[in-house]
């Protein structure tokens, strides 16, 4: 690595200032940061608190987390296919996550492309330096939604998710509502058709002649959508658990998110106080619900569609979620309770976390608002301050 760390510092002075290729200073920076931790130092006269990993670490420590749900996607998109074609016992393991990684891989490229290319083009228009939040949403986004999800209808909601909820507001830091959220919401209000129903959740396709070419009208259902129709789920508690169900791509294994859970709480990145609330509120209501005769048995929400996947990756966004430690219990709580609402309540919209985090962004800044104004009353009173 001293080779290419040598051959930045040779070329970096034609970024900088001056240099002929100043004009693609943020474009240099971007990838140099990424590549190695940078060596500035904070100015004289402000106040600030150092840490040993930047921005650009935590976010590549998420990506990290998110591994696990994104490879056993993959593979669950190609055994969904292969199952429904009724191939699955003649097909071997590295041939269903080969037809799996075809299918999604270009979703994380378009993802990417769309996203980080307005990032950059972004930051060299205002010139400043290239934000690394993208990251983070450009892989959650292609996880969140549909294999059935056309490419030309990601990259809009990729375009919306970047213009309008984060730059817009600042960038990375000053966003208001988590980008994937506002992608997905994006899709699901705009285009119905490809993010809800019976006919999006399995590829349908082959692809380099893997996979099957399912039958015109094929339809799969997801046990979350089959109860809210008041149907028996045709899968397994196992089958939940594992993940071997038709739904979104990176929203099924409950395994495979709880692995990213542990990587996120292990390394503090996330906040356990936000996490656990989430599953108390989702929990208080469901049991509610389930006592008074509506909705499903209570740990079934936990299995079935984005409740776990929202709850351990898009809740915890330390951007959009709240900063006080009193206002992650509530903000975590309101989340589940809410999500558990709108499944229950709606019938015909059983999927009810992207919602909750959208409305608990909304109120974030409120709650954590309220927290403090509580906390100095408190600290007034206890030193006889009027």
């Amino acid at each position: 690595m001293s080779f290419l760390r040598n051959y930045l510092n040779k070329i970096k002075p034609n970024f900088e200032e001056g240099g002929k290729l100043h004009a693609f200073r943020s474009v240099f920076d971007g990838f140099e940061t990424f590549l190695y931790v940078p060596n500035d130092t904070a100015k004289a006269g402000s106040v600030n608190i150092h840490d040993a990993i930047d921005s650009k670490r935590i976010m590549s420590m998420v990506v990290i987390a998110l591994m696990p749900a994104m490879l056993f996607g993959m593979y669950n998109i190609g055994y969904q296919n292969y199952l429904a074609a009724g191939t699955l016992a003649t097909a071997g393991f590295f041939e269903i996550f080969c037809y799996g990684f075809l299918a999604v891989l270009p979703k994380i490229l378009v993802s990417y492309i769309v996203g980080l290319g307005i990032e950059f083009a972004w930051a060299q228009w205002k010139g400043e330096e290239i934000q690394e939040g993208y990251l983070v949403s450009g892989i959650i986004i292609p996880l969140i939604i549909p294999i059935g999800c056309p490419l030309w209808m990601l990259a809009l909601a990729c375009a919306f998710s970047v213009i309008f909820c984060k730059e817009i507001f600042g960038g990375t830091g000053m966003n208001i509502f988590n980008p994937a959220i506002a992608a997905r919401m994006f899709l699901f209000f705009a285009y119905p058709s490809k993010m809800t129903g019976d006919t999006v959740w399995v590829a349908q396709s082959s692809i380099f002649g893997l996979g099957n070419d399912l039958p015109d009208g094929f339809t799969a259902a997801t046990p979350l959508g089959q109860l809210a129709q008041n149907i028996n789920p045709d899968a397994s508690i196992m089958d939940m658990v594992l993940g071997f169900i038709p739904g979104s791509i990176g929203e099924t294994s409950l395994i495979a998110i709880a692995i990213g859970a542990i990587i996120l709480l292990w390394t503090g990145i996330a906040s356990w106080r936000t996490m656990l609330s989430v599953f108390v509120g989702g929990t208080i209501l469901a049991v509610i619900f389930e006592q008074s005769g509506q909705g499903m048995t209570w740990w079934h929400h936990f299995l079935m569609g984005g409740f776990a996947f929202g709850a351990v990756f898009m809740a915890t966004d330390p951007v959009t979620s709240c900063r006080t430690t009193t206002g992650q219990y509530i903000y975590g709580f309101l989340i589940g309770a809410m999500a558990i609402i709108i499944r229950v309540m709606n019938a015909g919209y059983p999927e009810g976390m992207m919602l909750a985090i959208f409305f608990g962004n909304m109120f974030a800044p409120t709650i954590d608002h309220f927290v403090v104004e509580r906390n100095i009353s408190k600290r007034l009173k206890r030193g006889g301050i009027k």
